[in-house]
């Protein structure tokens, strides 16, 4: 029915046994979403009425969510000019070409289905697609039609269908007309041209078909000829004639002094008697228009098939009930529907394919919102429904799998001890600290020899433990990170380096005082023997001690887990706390070992037996170069290779220092004793 009637302002006397368009197109679209088709055709006729309610469709199926690939309309005309014919042409070339597989055919008559199979139209093929008929297609048997019999075009396809029913005493009504005993055979025309293909003489159409004998009776016809038990459109025309029946005896069953005086009623005193019109069918079902002047009715869903026999029939497939709660109003077995031999299954009718999980809809503002491109989730994204719009973050401790479709516990990673890494600087700071300990047992062993007491035996034991004690505090930086290893680690290593560095700078002015010392009246000569280098080294250190407590005190270090370093790993490692404290810390020491070695690159030539200034020279330079290295290469590093960068940076320059200024006097001390001897230390000083 026309949408324009349901407008109870400019139509208040209309009434229809036959529903709306409304119903039928929130049924329509959950069919679509039923079978996931979100890109169709809708293929209407000139008639204004068609075009109204082909528009109005369109709207709801793009409000639910769907997109309408084209909307064409076509003269409703079978003699087309040639202009017209080119038109067409050009319509079905690109319904054939579109990637809607599903065709919607709205109209409020069945003359549009004739009018596609027609000759005219029948050479453009468009078997290819999955057709949805409206109600008025499909209620009637217009698919049973001479005209038809050979057009595939709607085999598999399916439409709404108002309900069919039982009209008492019609069969035999039917049984037993006659042409030749029938008060005007020509309203029997087309009923018999459409039953038996032939014509009857009465005022002929001149269809083609032969005259015919008069014999014709429809009895004769089986079920799926024509079906004489249950009608659709007419049982609905028999329903308004009920219900008139049923308003003209109520008003004179109130008013029976107009059926006593044979008074006349203006027509619309009739009105109200209509809209309170109320029974029960002969089916069972209770009759009633509601305020709009309609009866509140279901859809069947029919699937017509054309079988061998090239005869279309039409299978009950389903029920669309309106009024039904809202995920129950629509009822389909998908198993006994017979599907256009073009798909063989189910066909898909979409503009882009559904995204997977793991993907995410990108949508062209140039598009339909139906027409979208997949792209797989960021990183560190998931999505685990098919079509995600936006895909979501993992928590903090989680990390999307391979597929991106769920979030799986991140591996927490950091140098261990049995990391390939963590046991090489392992084994290295062990290697170093046994041959530091083997170096400070033979001074210890060989404490009485000249090489040994002249180069300040005290600051050379301090030096040699403190240096042992760097080569294991980088154990420290090796193994689970908790809150108090990263509280100690990091103040352990500078105090420690900072005792280191302030030894070697303490023994470095030492050597100049002792120089110095020597010359005739020299101020310096009251400074040797004394505690000089105890006060050098407790001054120096002092300075890193304070440093330390102020960083502990304000923003001590504390462990994290890192998530944004390395995808897929959460890093455990030891933050800072205050960067400005630990650059602090690292610059003081850097400090102490830039003054060190200028102090020992000017006493490089200074007379001494032993070279101390050369190798102290030396080392400052193996040191400092080390740990200017250090800053961009921490700088740079992520994770577990941060920790790494410090402990190379420990290591190499704890090696360095051992091995400038020990290891030469370890190869005198064990390999030459001859020049261990005071003798040679006299000597060597006399001569220069």
């Amino acid at each position: 029915m026309d949408l324009q009637f349901s407008d109870r302002t400019e139509f208040p006397f209309f009434y229809c046994t036959v529903p709306n368009d409304y119903p039928q197109f929130s049924g329509m679209i959950q069919l679509l979403n039923l079978f996931r088709w979100n890109w169709v055709g809708i293929l209407t006729s000139n008639d204004e009425s068609d075009q109204r309610g082909s528009e109005e469709l369109k709207k709801e199926i793009i409000r639910s969510g769907s997109c309408v690939a084209f909307l064409e309309v076509i003269p409703l005309v079978l003699l087309l000019k040639d202009q017209q014919i080119a038109r067409l042409g050009r319509i079905f070339d690109m319904i054939q070409k579109s990637l809607a597989n599903v065709v919607i055919m709205y109209s409020t008559s069945s003359y549009l289905v004739r009018l596609i199979c027609s000759n005219t139209y029948y050479k453009f093929n468009l078997a290819g697609k999955q057709w949805v008929l409206s109600t008025a297609v499909s209620s009637l048997n217009e698919l049973k039609g001479w005209y038809i019999s050979t057009c595939v075009i709607f085999n598999g396809s399916l439409g709404f269908a108002i309900p069919k029913g039982k009209i008492l005493g019609f069969k035999d009504f039917l049984y037993n007309i006659y042409p030749s005993t029938f008060p005007d055979p020509f309203i029997l025309q087309s009923l018999w041209i459409q039953a038996f293909f032939c014509e009857l003489p009465y005022r002929p159409l001149r269809t083609g078909f032969p005259n015919c004998t008069g014999k014709e009776a429809l009895s004769d016809l089986s079920v799926s000829e024509f079906d004489v038990d249950n009608f659709r459109f007419t049982y609905s025309l028999y329903l308004s004639v009920y219900a008139m029946a049923h308003a003209l005896n109520n008003m004179l069953t109130v008013k029976p002094q107009l059926l006593e005086h044979r008074m006349e009623f203006l027509p619309w005193q009739l009105n109200q008697y209509i809209k309170e019109v109320r029974f029960t069918t002969p089916s069972g079902h209770e009759f009633l228009f509601d305020e709009k002047g309609e009866v509140s009715t279901r859809y069947d869903i029919i699937n017509w098939v054309m079988p061998s026999d090239k005869t279309y029939t039409s299978i009950n497939v389903g029920s669309f009930n309106p009024f039904a709660p809202k995920n129950q109003q629509l009822t389909v077995n998908q198993s006994a529907i017979f599907w256009n031999p073009h798909f063989k299954q189910t066909p898909c009718s979409v503009c882009s394919e559904s995204c997977a999980p793991g993907y995410r809809k990108v949508f062209n503002k140039q598009k339909p919102i139906c027409c979208f491109d997949c792209f797989p989730c960021a990183e560190g994204e998931y999505s685990n429904r098919t079509d995600a719009e936006n895909c979501l973050k993992c928590p903090e401790d989680q990390w999307p799998n391979e597929k991106k479709v769920e979030c799986i516990t991140r591996l927490v990673e950091f140098l261990s001890y049995t990391d390939p890494l963590g046991a090489i600087f392992t084994s290295t700071a062990i290697a170093f600290s046994i041959v530091n300990a083997l170096v400070l047992s033979i001074f210890i062993k060989y404490r009485d020899t000249p090489l040994v007491k002249a180069n300040n035996q005290e600051l050379s034991y301090i030096l040699l433990v403190f240096l042992m004690l760097s080569f294991l505090c980088s154990l420290m930086f090796i193994g689970h990170p908790g809150n108090v290893t990263c509280l100690i680690q990091q103040v352990a290593f500078g105090i420690i380096f900072t005792i280191v560095v302030s030894s070697v700078l303490a023994k470095t002015i030492i050597v100049l005082i002792a120089f110095n010392a020597t010359k005739p009246r020299s101020k310096l000569s009251k400074w040797v023997g004394s505690r000089v280098s105890s006060y050098l080294l407790f001054l120096c250190s002092s300075g890193e001690v304070v440093i330390c407590i102020i960083w502990l005190l304000i923003s001590p270090p504390f462990s994290e887990y890192d998530t944004q370093s390395e995808p897929g790993k959460m890093i455990l490692q030891c933050n800072e706390g205050s960067t400005i404290a630990f650059y602090s810390m690292i610059g003081y020491i850097g400090f102490l070992a830039f003054l060190s070695f200028i102090v020992a690159f000017l006493a490089r030539n200074l007379p001494d037996s032993f070279n101390e200034a050369q190798h102290i020279t030396f080392s400052m330079l193996v040191f400092c170069s080390v740990w200017i290295s250090f800053i961009p290469a921490y700088l740079s590093a992520k994770g577990k290779y941060m920790v790494a960068v410090e402990i190379f940076a420990i290591l190499a320059s704890s090696a360095g220092l051992l091995g400038c200024i020990f290891i030469p006097k370890c190869y005198i001390i064990l390999l030459r004793p001859e020049l261990n001897k005071r003798g040679h230390l006299i000597g060597k000083q006399h001569f220069n």
